[in-house]
């Protein structure tokens, strides 16, 4: 039986600017630039993204390589570094522009719908050692200003903007669990970080609605990494500890996207251990007023959760994950080389949650994927890589997606994490996720056997 999607469903997939361009013509360096060229040793195989897929170089074959398997939507994102030359200023650099109006034009050319991210973990390194970065509530207005000329310069061709990818990242990775630059543990720093990203979100939404881009059909949003925290057990404090976990995770940023302010139980929490964040009357009406018109969601892997082994009103720093302990459910379904879980159902629980708590507001699929190490160990004679276990991968997910979209979930779109095996952080490029895979050594640019197989997805809208 074939499982048809709605009309105009989104069939496509995502990257970044960071890590597909490669730092080519770049003026500034971004944290990750930054951190590659003081510690290389850190990231895999010390390959950094100086080359990364080198699309600054190659969007044009890129870009046809994915019209060739039907894409018909890719988000990538607006490099700060690359398009402004003075951040205080903002004042444009002439070849950022040219890039991005060429990369734009190419993919309309194509035929693909371009969705642009504003801001995807490449915050400038100059903000963060002049000002300590999303700490600072001056960077929170240079990056409006930064989002203000982004819509003017592509607004008349972009239609799809999103302001952040994955914010709880940012907080996680630079001022909780040291995966990110500058590596920093001090809860207090990622409870204001986390409010500064809000708020961040919505002067950027503030600055696309004075520029009345609605008015032209344009939509703007947030992509959020969103993970249902599944208790170990029905145990009441293991509830509670999956409550507060996706208080923290989950609702702090969908709620203040959503609704325009933060679920009154987390407020009440971290004022309660006194680690609440500076805020002021006149932000949290702008935070209000600016609320989004869609919605991004990643999904890769279930959060589960279990009452925290040690009492959560223990003497120490204050962490959020004092209310919770990751629990590793017995028996669960891996994908071993990256280490996480593998739980569609995750994505059908999302799409209920969306519909049932978030006013059931449009949004898409905007990451999903699997990522796999050592590719060539799938190669046919063909020199085809047969990555069966991603095209089962999605199809599984796709499946729970289409039975939350059946039950009245407004999602319009699926974009796989990645079109082209792209430069992934710290892993560089252990593990791969692209549906056309990337030699690095060469830039040879090879579709994989699940590249053919979205490629008949999207014709059909729909798979058997």
């Amino acid at each position: 039986m074939m499982k048809k999607f709605p009309e105009n469903f989104w069939w496509g997939a995502a990257t970044s600017g960071t890590q597909s361009e490669g730092r080519f013509n770049k003026q500034h360096a971004n944290v990750f630039d930054y951190w590659y060229e003081v510690e290389p040793e850190v990231f895999y195989n010390q390959v950094g993204p100086d080359t990364a897929s080198n699309f600054y170089n190659s969007y044009v074959e890129d870009i046809a390589l994915m019209k060739e398997i039907n894409l018909n939507s890719v988000r990538t994102s607006i490099q700060w570094t690359r398009l402004i030359d003075d951040f205080e200023t903002a004042s444009l650099n002439e070849d950022g522009v040219n890039f991005y109006n060429n990369v734009i034009d190419e993919f309309i050319k194509q035929g693909i719908t371009p969705v642009f991210n504003l801001h995807h973990f490449d915050l400038p390194a100059e903000l963060y050692h002049k000002y300590g970065g999303w700490e600072c509530k001056h960077v929170v207005e240079l990056f409006a200003k930064f989002a203000r000329l982004c819509f003017e310069v592509f607004g008349d061709r972009v239609k799809h903007w999103f302001t952040f990818n994955e914010p709880m990242v940012i907080v996680e990775g630079q001022y909780l669990y040291q995966f990110h630059y500058p590596k920093l543990v001090n809860g207090k720093k990622a409870v204001q970080v986390a409010y500064n990203l809000n708020l961040a979100s919505a002067k950027a939404i503030k600055e696309f609605r004075d520029l009345k881009l609605n008015e032209t059909g344009a939509k703007i949003g947030t992509i959020l990494n969103l993970t249902p925290s599944y208790p170990a057990s029905d145990k009441p404090e293991d509830v509670e500890a999956g409550r507060i976990a996706d208080l923290w995770r989950n609702e702090m940023f969908l709620h203040a996207a959503v609704y325009g302010e933060f679920p009154p139980a987390l407020v009440e929490l971290l004022t309660k251990d006194k680690a609440i964040w500076e805020s002021t009357e006149e932000e949290l009406a702008i935070l209000k007023e600016n609320t989004i018109d869609t919605l991004g969601v990643n999904f890769y892997h279930p959060s589960r959760v279990k009452a925290p082994d040690v009492a959560p009103n223990s003497v120490g720093d204050w962490m959020p994950d004092r209310y919770y302990d990751n629990y590793d459910m017995p028996g669960r379904r891996m994908n071993l080389d990256k280490g996480w879980e593998i739980y569609p159902k995750a994505l059908y629980d999302i799409a209920l949650n969306i519909r049932d708590n978030y006013k059931n507001i449009e949004w898409f699929v905007s990451e999903n994927g699997m990522g796999v190490s050592r590719e060539e160990r799938f190669l046919n004679k063909e020199g085809v890589i047969e990555d069966d276990y991603r095209i089962e991968f999605i199809q599984e997910h796709l499946e729970w997606l289409h039975k939350g979209i059946e039950e009245g979930s407004n999602c319009y779109g699926y974009h796989l994490w990645t079109p082209i095996d792209c430069w992934s952080w710290m892993n560089a490029y252990r593990n791969r996720y692209g549906f056309i895979s990337n030699n690095i050594h060469t830039q040879v640019k090879t579709i994989k056997k699940s590249g053919l197989w979205i490629k008949e997805v999207s014709a059909n809208n729909g798979f058997e």
